[in-house]
């Protein structure tokens, strides 16, 4: 267990290394810099743009740039915002919180809404249950997020009233606050549910044909402890692996949610830091990301020996 822990633990040199390179290039394709967004009308003196190029580091080779960022990440520094003068860094860690709590309230949508329905669509098979779920589901997988949030917009905020569209409602407290996240994650886990849904159903139509069910039962147990026990745990198992897949993939999916929820959170830093040309803030918060999604599957990795006992075993 150790040595396959530390191996997954290696394995995260490479891929930061290759999302690092692909970052610091892929930004740098895109038309004009930093300089012709922050000189606007002053950008034709030759003088101020050499000196705002020296100042940003840009006066340098590409693969020197890339060097010299390598190296201060080696040491833990993301670098500092060209726009506000701030440590990446400290950035990202104001606004992490956010969206690290929008993607948890995402994946606990999902898994309130789909195992259950998983499970019942299976326990009830062809009937008019399992027929709604599996229309439900694809509709959940058609539908774009930024469509269903607007849509959930016009719906709770626009015509009912229920529900504010736009903030995180800072200073209004916990309940407050709570308002505020309602729309955002039902909108990032409608997706991932729509997903887990026809995976537990999958799976538990699987497991309920299996033998040592059959066993549970014919030994008297009752079908509610024949679910629990035998059928949903063992189900769960190609259930996590969709489920921690996804987890990391929700941060990724924050960018446009919050776009149009206006939470502040990374994805409106990366969207800023995009259009502002800010290189180390866009550099800096996709390796952040990158390196949470690959945490986020080794635990789930962890996960599975618990789960399924023959992964202990070795067997």
């Amino acid at each position: 267990m150790l040595r396959i822990t530390l191996i997954r633990l290696l394995s995260v040199i490479p891929v930061l290394l290759g999302i690092s390179v692909i970052s610091f290039l892929v930004i740098r394709m895109i038309p004009g810099d930093v300089i012709s967004s922050i000189m606007g009308q002053d950008f034709g003196d030759p003088a101020v743009e050499a000196e705002m190029r020296r100042y940003f580091g840009l006066d340098v080779p590409v693969y020197e740039q890339f060097v010299r960022w390598l190296g201060a990440l080696v040491q833990g520094d993301l670098g500092t915002s060209m726009r506000t003068g701030q440590p990446v860094l400290e950035e990202i860690m104001q606004r992490f919180p956010s969206t690290l709590l929008l993607a948890v309230s995402a994946l606990l949508v999902s898994i309130l809404i789909s195992v259950p329905l998983g499970v019942l669509s299976a326990t009830r098979r062809n009937g008019l249950l399992d027929a709604s779920t599996r229309v439900a589901s694809l509709i959940g997988l058609s539908v774009p997020n930024f469509w269903l949030g607007i849509l959930l917009v016009y719906i709770f905020s626009v015509s009912l009233g229920w529900l504010p569209s736009q903030g995180a409602g800072e200073g209004e407290g916990f309940l407050g606050s709570l308002k505020y996240l309602i729309l955002p994650a039902v909108t990032l886990g409608a997706s991932l549910a729509a997903i887990s849904m026809r995976m537990t159903r999958s799976s538990m139509l699987e497991v309920l044909n299996q033998d040592y069910v059959r066993t549970a039962r014919a030994k008297g147990l009752g079908e509610r402890a024949v679910m629990v026990r035998h059928a949903l745990r063992n189900s769960l198992i190609p259930v996590v692996t969709v489920l921690g897949i996804q987890a990391g993939a929700l941060l990724g999916g924050t960018v446009i949610v919050e776009q149009v929820f206006a939470w502040p959170g990374l994805g409106t830093m990366v969207i800023r830091g995009i259009s502002q040309r800010d290189y180390p803030v866009v550099q800096g918060t996709l390796l952040f990301l990158a390196f949470f999604y690959v945490v986020v599957n080794l635990l789930v990795d962890l996960l599975y020996t618990y789960l399924d006992p023959r992964l202990r075993s070795g067997h």
